[in-house]
């Protein structure tokens, strides 16, 4: 029997053409988003003054992603996915040079902040669910992990970087100088993704808009493999909220500073990218569905320990951990959902299952919020986790035909037939 490799497998760049364009695609991307993500929350504080609108902005955001990633998954299963990518990337792009070009008028207007924070949500949510879709018929299902783990690779090695880098052109040039780098990098993605071929979904139906979203609900209720999983997924993306405690366990627990705060927000993100580097071993699993579950509730008992530490460098490591374990749970998720969707509702169902992250992270950060308003920081996180992880091993216990998923790569990978695993 063949031993799986540790470390991530980079042979598909080599390989395979078109995933190596949406790799370069999305590298350009990451950084150019994250250098943007920086700057508006910042001119909005410079012009307005003002916390709550910051987050009014940033809300209109999340409001134009779960929008376009509802209309997207319903345009990605009847149209051209290829050109629906191409419509998302252009239309941010030029989102990105109207701020520019805003940001160097005399008096920059705040609405335009807005409209371009809720058009920039529409329209990524679009070409999010259109390339996400189009993984499994550019890379094959039996390529599914090793994609995954390399379009997660680019992912957090941005999120670490990009924002420094944001902060330092804002330092040296401004805000303007950071839209227009974002819109110039990210109608430079479009050079690329053009080599892509036509990606037609197949079996298309057509149906009315809300009863085709519909039917990307019934395959989520009715299919015990991949509804467990997004309903695991939800849980693991409320995970994500504890970072709303970092200022106060940072000054209450842990007796720190703004530092030491930032030693936690970065502690997560470099325990994702090991879990990423080092997840040649995933596609090799017999039981996928039981490590996700695993790794979900192994979170929640991480996040729960924070709570019986009073000393910074053991919160760390336990923040080191839930990276690595919400990394590999996060390419567990990506590689069941595609691998086991048909292709006809890739679109639907990667819709579905993008927008509960939008909707999950800001449910939990609402709830630990007002958790943490009735009690003192370890104890709002210890519950906080405690909590999370009891409904982790009631999702073991309950989630049956997931735990005991065997690996594969298509809609048959539990041995028996799609109608069966669907519940039909």
């Amino acid at each position: 029997m063949k031993k799986s490799p540790i470390l991530v497998d980079f042979s598909l760049l080599r390989l395979n053409p078109h995933f190596r364009s949406i790799f370069i695609a999305r590298m350009i991307s990451v950084f150019a988003f994250g250098i943007l993500m920086v700057a508006v929350p910042v001119q909005i504080h410079q012009l307005t003054g003002s916390t709550l609108q910051v987050g009014a902005a940033m809300a209109l955001d999340g409001v134009g992603m779960f929008a376009g990633l509802m209309c997207g998954g319903v345009l990605a299963d009847r149209m051209d996915r290829r050109r629906l990518i191409l419509l998302g990337r252009a239309s941010c792009g030029l989102g990105f040079l109207a701020l520019a070009l805003n940001g160097f008028m005399t008096n920059p207007s705040v609405t335009a902040l807005y409209v371009v924070s809720t058009w920039d949500g529409f329209f990524s949510g679009i070409g999010i669910t259109s390339l996400m879709a189009s993984i499994p018929v550019i890379v094959g299902r039996e390529n599914l992990p090793a994609a995954g783990a390399l379009s997660m690779l680019t992912v957090r090695f941005g999120a670490v970087l990009s924002p420094l880098l944001g902060g330092v052109i804002i330092t040296a040039a401004g805000v303007n100088w950071n839209y227009l780098l974002a819109g110039v990098g990210t109608l430079a993605t479009l050079i690329p993704l053009t080599r892509l071929p036509s990606l037609k979904p197949q079996n298309v139906e057509i149906s009315h808009p809300l009863r085709s979203l519909l039917e990307g609900f019934e395959f989520l209720w009715q299919n015990k493999v991949v509804g467990a999983v997004v309903a695991v997924g939800t849980l693991q993306t409320l995970l994500s909220a504890v970072r709303v405690l970092y200022p106060s366990l940072a000054e209450d627990g842990y007796g720190g500073g703004a530092f030491e705060v930032g030693l936690m927000y970065s502690a997560v993100p470099l325990g994702a990218m090991l879990g990423a580097f080092t997840s040649g071993w995933v596609g090799g699993l017999r039981r996928p569905g039981a490590m996700m579950l695993a790794c979900v509730t192994a979170s929640s008992l991480a996040i729960a320990s924070l709570g019986a530490f009073t000393h910074l460098a053991y919160g760390l490591a336990a923040l080191v951990a839930l990276g690595y374990l919400g990394s590999i749970a996060s390419l567990l998720q990506f590689t069941l959902v595609q691998g086991q969707t048909p292709d006809h509702l890739l679109g639907r169902v990667n819709s579905l299952w993008n927008a509960q992250d939008v909707v999950g992270d800001s449910l939990g950060a609402l709830g630990l919020g007002a958790l943490a308003r009735a009690l003192a920081p370890l104890f709002a996180v210890a519950w906080f986790g405690a909590g999370a992880a009891a409904a982790g091993l009631m999702m073991c216990v309950g989630f049956g035909s997931l735990r005991r998923l065997a690996g594969g790569h298509g809609p048959e990978a539990e041995g028996e037939p799609a109608q069966q695993a669907s519940g039909s």
